[in-house]
């Protein structure tokens, strides 16, 4: 049988076991809540490229300021997004819009300021790269890396830039003239 000193230590030893197993399990949640966020925001995305999709499909082409009706897109939860639909003028929002909010003039689209940047390094570069360098020159823009990868990707597909694989990272440089 354990001594009374012994059966105390054993005791405080499943305290602070408990205690530290409680505390990672609450980061682990936290980290989970914002990766569930992120996956939201790209779902959302994800949803408005497809809707104008399915749009650019069905509708023919439409005279410039015209709006058309656009399939449900982004508004909270996954269940409101196949609810209720809603209007707006195609012009403001754009497959591969790189986190920017609907509804307002903005510049450039995000495929064109990453194949600017690309332009501007000789060295080939990281998705993560480029989307700090967009965010810190376009401070209004914030799009998820996930989007940023699959702009990258779009332009790989049209031949705009090249993908290099170094060990595990991916880098991108663009194409040069006349290949």
């Amino acid at each position: 049988m354990l001594s009374k000193s012994a059966s105390t230590t054993v005791r405080s030893r499943y305290i602070e076991q408990a205690a530290s197993d409680l505390e990672e399990n609450r980061r682990q949640q936290q980290d989970l809540i914002a990766h569930l966020d992120t996956l939201r925001q790209e779902e959302r995305l994800l949803l408005d490229i497809l809707s104008l999709a399915e749009e650019s499909a069905s509708v023919p082409e439409q005279a410039q300021g015209e709006e058309a009706s656009v399939s449900p897109v982004a508004s909270g939860s996954p269940v409101s997004q196949t609810s209720a639909p809603r209007s707006r003028p195609t012009q403001t929002k754009r497959a591969g819009t790189g986190g920017r909010r609907p509804g307002k003039e903005h510049g450039p689209l995000l495929k064109d300021l990453l194949l600017a940047l690309l332009k501007e390094h000789v060295e080939p570069r990281q998705a993560a790269e480029l989307r700090e360098e967009v965010m810190s020159k376009h401070p209004e823009r914030v799009p998820t890396p996930q989007v940023v990868r699959n702009t990258l990707e779009g332009l790989v597909a049209k031949g705009l830039i090249e993908r290099h694989r170094q060990g595990r990272s991916v880098m991108y440089t663009v194409v040069p003239p006349g290949d």
